[in-house]
């Protein structure tokens, strides 16, 4: 079975008050960049960008990292990400504090867990 981890980009960054509302694109930049060399228990990683961060990070796969820019606000793109993954029959985390979205995904079959899980494993 495959593993699928499925990065809330905007969630992810904002959870740390750490300047990122200054440079959106270069949050995003260091969120991938992390996620390159992340040692996460998934296989598949698909970072979620929105807005501005989409200017940091090109659409694309980068190794295990597909990064996918949503078209409006990133929820439904994350959303739609999972379903497809768990309707192909893998295991599908998505990483958001949304509780909103978090009860969504669920409903499709995926885990969901907050930023500082992620976090953590990115340090």
């Amino acid at each position: 079975m495959t593993t699928v981890l499925v990065v809330d980009g905007a969630n992810v960054v904002g959870s740390r008050p750490d300047g990122w509302w200054k440079d959106r694109a270069g949050a995003a930049r260091r969120l991938h960049e992390r996620l390159l060399v992340a040692d996460v228990p998934q296989q598949h990683v698909v970072l979620v960008l929105e807005g501005a961060a989409k200017g940091g990070v090109p659409a694309g796969r980068d190794a295990h990292v597909r990064t996918v820019h949503a078209k409006g606000v990133g929820d439904e793109t994350i959303l739609a990400e999972a379903r497809t993954a768990a309707e192909r029959g893998d295991r599908v985390t998505v990483v958001t504090a949304d509780r909103m979205l978090q009860a969504r995904v669920q409903g499709v079959g995926a885990l969901a867990v907050g930023p500082s899980w992620l976090l953590d494993l990115t340090g």
